[in-house]
């Protein structure tokens, strides 16, 4: 069980990663629609492997905050 303390911190770590998650999001929109040189793929190729691994990120922490539910 997360103290209340650990809960808000876990809150807010939550939010600073939905807010990174949807910044990257628009980046990466923003140049997949603009033609760009192939040096820039691998641009878009490490903003979207980031934006997985702060998906993941967010999925923990939220399953952090829901208690389980028996079955």
């Amino acid at each position: 069980m997360l103290t209340e303390e650990e809960i808000h911190n876990t809150r807010a770590t939550l939010n600073e990663l939905k807010v990174e998650h949807r910044d990257l999001n628009l980046i990466v929109e923003h140049l997949v629609a603009t033609p760009l040189p192939d040096q820039d793929q691998l641009l878009i190729h490490r903003l979207k492997k980031r934006k997985l691994i702060l998906k993941d990120k967010i999925f923990q922490l939220e399953r952090m905050l829901v208690p389980d539910i028996p079955a």
